[in-house]
């Protein structure tokens, strides 16, 4: 029995040992073992400042009025004496608020419209947060920047959210709104031969369901896809990006687990091919284009993406950026590696667009 004690003391011990040599190896501004760029440590060190509260432990109104990397941007250029109005950080983009006829109520959406004379391309997109926080306003940097970047309309669609309007109202939604917007574009002086789908995070997932369904209903197929760090499955939370960003900022392996209880009705939900897209029939699909983040808990899904969009015969390019997190891609105003990513994105929409 004395032996056995020792056994488990020992045990413990080495348990202890690793768990805090794990949490020593950890960038306590990302969480992970990555080390942030400079400027994307500035954008975490800010988020944090402004003391949000882990999103997994609180209810959905309270999530939604917690600070957001949109937030923290606007304190980085606050701090450094800039000005923070989306028309003065992103020149030469008009926006305008509509509203678009929904399956079950009106969606509201904003046209962000390019200098020039047109007709220009349009970029149907879609926010993130998990389908449960968040809104266009959140995420204008994203659809602003791409809209610059690519010299086309976007046109940025606030979706229902859960638990309100539990899976698959979104999925509805984002389909509805890309049906709408291939019929009317045309009086925005929008291009309706040139059409695109993007998305960041769940809304990622969503610009890919959205590509499926669509061509499966035989609507317009889009010109091309672009997915900012997508959510590609839900079913499998041990992934490798899983695993070595458990514990990121700003977002982590529990949030997600957070966002994906408040969306499904039931368990089979998650494999479901509207949300688990890296199942779906991916044949016949455009050129996608994924972007991931590496501090990110959802690197390996647009990796899984990927490898399944080639066995599907699609082209595909993937590009991870490194030293920055979830959420970096519409922080381009103060973060390098974003400015590039929505340009590398732009001029990935503007080949397609050509073709």
């Amino acid at each position: 029995m004395v032996k056995f004690l020792f056994s488990v003391i020992a045990a413990l011990a080495i348990a202890n040992g690793a768990s805090a040599a794990s949490d020593s190896m950890r960038d306590p501004v990302t969480g992970t073992k990555y080390s942030a760029t400079p400027a994307m440590h500035n954008v975490l060190t800010s988020l944090t400042a402004l003391g949000g509260k882990p999103i997994e432990t609180l209810t959905p109104a309270q999530a939604r009025m917690q600070p957001t990397i949109a937030d923290a941007v606007k304190a980085v250029l606050t701090a450094e004496g800039k000005d923070t109005s989306p028309e003065k950080l992103v020149a030469g983009i008009t926006a305008k608020d509509i509203s678009i006829p929904g399956p079950a109520s009106t969606l509201a959406a904003r046209v962000y419209t390019p200098a020039g004379k047109g007709p220009f391309p349009v970029v149907v997109y879609f926010h993130g947060g998990g389908w449960v926080i968040a809104s266009k306003e959140v995420y204008d940097g994203g659809a602003r920047g791409l809209a610059k970047a690519a010299h086309s309309i976007v046109v940025s669609v606030d979706y229902r959210l859960a638990p309100e309007a539990k899976f698959p109202a979104a999925w509805d939604d984002a389909l509805t709104a890309y049906k709408w917007v291939s019929k009317n574009a045309g009086s925005w002086n929008g291009d309706l031969k040139n059409l695109a789908l993007a998305g960041e995070s769940a809304g990622g997932n969503l610009a890919l369901s959205t590509a499926v369904s669509a061509i499966a209903a035989g609507l317009i197929t889009p010109k091309a896809i672009i997915a900012v760090y997508p959510v590609t499955q839900t079913g499998n939370m041990m992934t490798d990006s899983y695993l070595d960003s458990e514990t990121a900022k700003p977002l982590n392996k529990a949030m997600i687990g957070w966002f994906v209880d408040k969306l499904l009705t039931s368990p089979g939900d998650k494999e479901n091919p509207r949300l688990d897209v890296i199942h779906a029939k991916l044949t016949g699909l455009p050129p996608v284009t994924i972007i991931s983040a590496q501090i990110d808990p959802l690197r390996s899904d647009g990796e899984l993406l990927e490898q399944k969009l080639r066995t599907a015969g699609v082209p595909v390019v993937r590009k991870v950026y490194a030293g920055v997190a979830h959420e970096f891609f519409g922080a381009a105003a103060v973060v390098p590696e974003a400015m590039r990513a929505q340009l590398f994105a732009g001029e990935r929409l503007k080949s397609a667009f050509k073709k």
